[in-house]
C-alpha cells in the first residue's frame, strides 16, 4: 500500500532561532494526535527533496544519500497500524508490514518502555556501501555525519510544529533490523519517537 503525504510547507511560522530554542529530548507525549501533515513535514526534514529535486533537506558527502528513513505507526488517524518506508522522490509511504510494531521496538531499545507511548518513530537506517563505494573506510564517517544531520532536522522540525522527540541510540540492532524487514545492506542507527508535547 502506497500513502501519498500532504505537500510539505516551505514557510512554517516558527523561525530557526526559536526552534534552537525550543528543541528538547522529550519522553512524555500528550494524548493529541500526530497528523499525517505532521508527518510530511518531518519525513520532508529528514530527507525530503530540496532545491528543484537536486538536492535533499540533509547534506550527503557526495550526494551518494546511504540514509533511509522508516516509519513505524501506531496511533495516526489515516494512518493504518504498521511499518513504512518513505520514498523522498515521491513524497510517499510505502507500507512494509502491519501491525503495531512499538512494543517489539521498545523492547530491542533495552526495553525503554516510554517508547510505547509516542504515536509514531522513525527510525533512520543507512546503506553505508552508498559511501564508502567511493570513499573507502573514511566513507563511514561521512554517513555517521549525515545521519547526525539528518536527526537534527527532525528534532528542529518537531519543535517548530509543538511536537517532541529524542533520539534512542541504545537497541539490538539485529532485533529492530529485523521488526522492520531491512534488506541486508541497511543499518538501523537511530530511533525517534515523535508525539505531541503535553500542555
Amino acid at each position: 500500500m502506497t500513502i501519498h503525504l500532504p505537500r510539505p510547507r516551505l514557510d512554517g511560522t516558527v523561525g530557526l532561532e526559536a526552534a534552537l530554542e525550543l528543541r528538547r529530548s522529550v519522553r512524555e507525549f500528550s494524548a493529541e494526535h500526530v497528523t499525517l501533515e505532521h508527518i510530511s513535514q518531518l519525513l520532508w526534514a529528514a530527507q525530503g527533496i530540496t532545491r528543484d529535486g537536486k538536492g535533499r533537506a540533509a547534506p550527503s558527502a557526495g550526494a551518494h544519500y546511504p540514509v533511509e528513513v522508516y516509519l513505524v505507526a501506531g496511533d495516526v488517524p489515516g494512518l493504518s497500524q504498521g511499518t513504512y518506508h518513505y520514498r523522498p522522490g515521491r513524497h510517499d509511504l510505502e507500507q512494509r508490514t502491519v501491525g503495531d510494531h512499538r512494543a517489539e521496538l521498545a523492547d530491542a531499545a533495552l526495553q525503554q518502555t516510554w517508547m510505547v507511548d509516542a504515536p509514531l518513530i522513525i527510525v533512520i537506517a543507512a546503506v553505508f556501501g552508498r559511501t564508502t563505494a567511493e570513499y573507502g573506510d573514511r566513507g563511514n564517517h561521512y554517513v555517521f555525519m549525515e545521519v547526525g544531520s539528518v536527526y537534527q532536522n527532525v528534532h528542529l522540525q518537531t519543535a517548530a510544529l509543538g511536537l517532541g522527540t529524542t533520539v534512542v541510540g541504545a537497541f539490538d540492532d539485529a532485533r529492530v533490523a529485523r521488526v522492520l524487514g531491512l534488506p541486508d545492506d541497511q543499518e538501523p542507527l537511530a530511533m525517534m519517537p515523535v508525539g505531541m508535547v503535553g500542555r
